[in-house]
C-alpha cells in the first residue's frame, strides 16, 4: 500500500516500486511491513543495537570526541555506519560546542551535516542562540536545542520534588524547560528559523509549542518512551539507569506527555541512544553517566501506545520514520514509490522480555530492565537488500 506506510507483501527490485514485471515478490505471511526507523539524536553508533531495534538511519549528535564541528569530522562521521547504516550528523551549532563561537554551518552543511545543534546543553547568551538561529535559516538547516535553562539547572540530576528532597539528589525546578523553550521560541519566531527540541517533557513546555504553533512558528519537538512512561518515582532506588537528560519528571508531567503525544503535540520518538558501561553507572547517583540504551527498545515501547489506543500504528511510524526524516531533510520514512527501500518486516505481537543483561547493545543501560513487552522486528532492508539475519 504505498503511502499508507504499511502492507504485508513485498515488492522490490532494489527500490520501492510495485508493479514491474521483474519484481521479486515476498510473502511477508501477514507480518507488518513498515518504513525503516530514522532515529533522530542519538549519542553513539551502535550497529547491533540499531539492527535489533529496525533502525536503518539515525541522526548522530554533535557530543562526540571531537566534536562534530568541522567538515572532516563530519564527512568521518557520515562514514561511521557503512555499510550497515546510513549516519546523518548533526553539526554543533558551536565551536566544540562551547555556547559562545558560531560554527560553519554553510562549510559544515555542505560536508553533509543534516541539522545543527546545542547538543546536551542549552546556549546561555540569547545573542549567541539568536545568532546560530539566523545562520542556520540562511543555510536551511533546523537547529536542535536542548530545552533546560542553565541558570536553573546546573548540576542537577532530578526535577525538585518529593522523590529528589526524599533521596537528597542535586534538584532543578521543572520550569528549567519551559524557560528555555520560551526564549528559544521568541527568538525562532523573529528570526524566521525552523527549531527542533530534541524532548520536551513538561506540561508547560508542550503548552509553549502548542501557543508557538497557532502563531505560525516552524517548530517541532521529541521525547523518549522513558518520559512517556516513567515519572522520577522510578528513581526512588538510586537505580542509576534512571539517570536521564533531562531528568525524568513527576507524573502531572508524564501524563500531560501522553496527552502531547495523542494530540499531535509531539513530532518525533526517538531512542535517545547513549550506552553506558558500568564504570560510568555503578556509581553513587549524582556521580554516574547520564544517558539509557534505548535503540534496541524503541519500536516495542512505541507499539505498546498502538494497542494502548494513545496512538494509531500510522501515526507511530509517523513518529518513528516521516517525521524525523523530514527534520533531517531526507527523502525517506514512507513505503511509496521512488523512496528508498528502506523497510523492517515486524512481528508486533511477539513477546519478549527486556533485559540488561542480554542486549546486544554496546551496554544494557536501560531503565525498563525487566519489563515484558511485545514487537520484534524480524528483518531489516536498508536500501533495496535485506541484511543478513542475525
Amino acid at each position: 500500500m504505498p503511502g499508507s506506510g504499511f502492507s504485508t507483501s513485498l515488492e522490490t527490485n532494489g527500490s520501492f516500486e510495485a508493479g514491474k514485471a521483474e519484481a521479486e515478490t515476498i510473502d511477508c505471511r501477514g507480518k507488518l511491513l513498515a518504513p525503516a526507523i530514522v532515529d533522530l539524536g542519538v549519542f553513539a553508533i551502535d550497529k547491533a543495537a540499531f539492527r535489533a531495534g529496525g533502525i536503518v538511519r539515525v541522526g548522530l549528535m554533535p557530543d562526540q570526541s571531537p566534536v562534530l564541528d568541522d567538515p572532516g569530522i563530519i564527512q568521518r562521521g557520515a562514514a561511521m555506519g557503512k555499510p550497515e547504516i546510513w549516519v546523518h550528523p548533526i553539526a554543533a551549532a558551536t565551536r566544540g560546542l562551547n555556547g559562545t563561537d558560531l560554527a560553519e554551518m554553510a562549510i559544515n552543511a555542505d560536508a553533509g551535516a543534516r541539522a545543527v545543534a546545542t547538543g546536551r546543553r542549552w546556549i546561555a547568551d540569547a545573542g549567541v542562540m539568536r545568532r546560530v538561529l539566523g545562520y542556520a535559516r540562511d543555510v536551511g538547516l533546523t537547529v536542535i536545542a536542548h530545552a533546560e535553562d542553565g541558570g536553573l539547572a546546573g548540576a542537577a540530576v532530578a526535577t525538585a520534588g518529593e522523590t529528589a528532597t526524599r533521596l537528597g539528589l542535586p534538584a532543578a525546578p521543572a520550569i528549567a524547560e519551559a524557560l528555555a523553550i520560551a526564549r528559544d521560541l521568541m527568538l525562532a519566531e523573529e528570526t524566521g528559523a525552523r527549531i527542533h527540541f530534541r524532548q520536551v517533557t513538561t506540561a508547560r513546555g508542550f503548552d509553549l509549542i502548542r501557543a508557538a504553533r497557532a502563531r505560525g512558528i516552524a517548530v517541532t519537538c521529541g521525547i523518549t518512551p522513558a518520559h512517556l512512561l516513567l515519572s522520577d518515582i522510578a528513581m526512588s532506588d538510586f537505580r542509576t539507569f534512571t539517570h536521564l537528560s533531562p531528568p525524568l519528571r513527576d507524573e502531572s508531567d508524564r501524563q500531560a506527555a501522553i496527552a502531547a503525544l495523542a494530540d499531535g503535540t509531539i513530532d518525533v520518538l526517538t531512542s535517545g541512544h547513549d550506552p553506558r558501561g558500568p564504570e560510568q553507572k555503578r556509581l553513587p547517583f549524582a556521580d554516574s553517566a547520564e544517558g539509557a540504551a534505548g535503540a534496541e527498545t524503541l519500536l516495542a515501547l512505541g507499539l505498546g501506545f498502538v494497542r494502548d489506543g494513545v496512538i494509531t500504528m500510522e501515526r507511530l511510524f509517523a513518529l518513528l520514520a516521516r517525521n524525523p526524516a523530514r527534520i533531517l531533510g531526507l527523502d525517506t520514512g514512507t513505503l511509496a514509490p521512488g523512496e528508498p527501500a528502506d523497510l523492517i518486516l515486524v512481528d508486533p505481537d511477539a513477546p519478549w522480555l527486556i533485559d540488561a543483561d542480554q542486549m546486544v547493545a554496546k551496554a544494557g543501560n536501560t531503565p525498563f530492565d525487566g519489563l515484558p513487552v511485545q514487537g520484534r522486528v524480524l528483518r531489516v532492508m536498508k536500501g533495496g537488500a535485506f541484511e543478513a539475519r542475525g
